[in-house]
């Protein structure tokens, strides 16, 4: 634990980070004072009043800003040291018309294998309503083993209610012969 019983050190509170916007304003103030001595220096050799060679530098000038504004920002020491990296693949941006959205686009091996198991998952559920998986015979021969069970036993109920109407029926007959009597 450091003397004093503070969590971290003095390092790094004063550090200030200049944003990337605030670096292009620096060079491009450099870059204007450079135009400005340029045009001080060819004015002080009497090409003032010569507004040609003044319009063939500014035009020069423009034209190195837009070969800067095409290579590649460096950062760091990029620029001073010249380092190929043979895995680095730079990266081209397309235009929209060059995009090719109509043709077949490659699957991850995740969704191939996704799409492959709906296909596999509804090939089985058509089989199975169809009745030609084990699955699908054992239910239907489930099944009708309890429409047999369900048959007899609407049978058997239907016999006892017979027997018991004839029971009372014989009951009521005995009664009204004993009645009668």
């Amino acid at each position: 634990m450091p003397k004093g019983g503070r969590k971290g050190g003095h390092k790094g509170r004063a550090r200030q980070y200049t944003s990337p916007e605030e670096i292009d304003a620096q060079l491009q103030a450099e870059k204007q004072k450079a135009r400005e001595e340029e045009e001080q220096k060819e004015g002080g050799d009497g090409a003032a009043g010569d507004p040609k060679k003044e319009k063939k530098s500014l035009d020069s000038d423009d034209s190195e800003d837009e070969e800067d504004d095409y290579q590649q920002k460096h950062k760091g020491v990029e620029g001073l040291i010249d380092i190929e990296n043979p895995n680095r693949v730079a990266q081209t941006t397309k235009k929209f018309t060059q995009l090719d959205l109509d043709g077949p686009k490659e699957l991850s091996r995740r969704e191939r294998e996704e799409i492959e198991k709906q296909k596999v998952k509804e090939r089985y559920m058509k089989m199975h309503l169809a009745g030609k998986t084990e699955q699908a015979k054992a239910d239907l021969a489930r099944l009708a083993i309890i429409w047999k069970q369900q048959k007899e036993a609407a049978r058997k109920k239907e016999e006892e209610r017979k027997a018991k109407d004839d029971a009372t029926l014989s009951g009521k007959r005995m009664q009204s012969l004993s009645l009668n009597q």
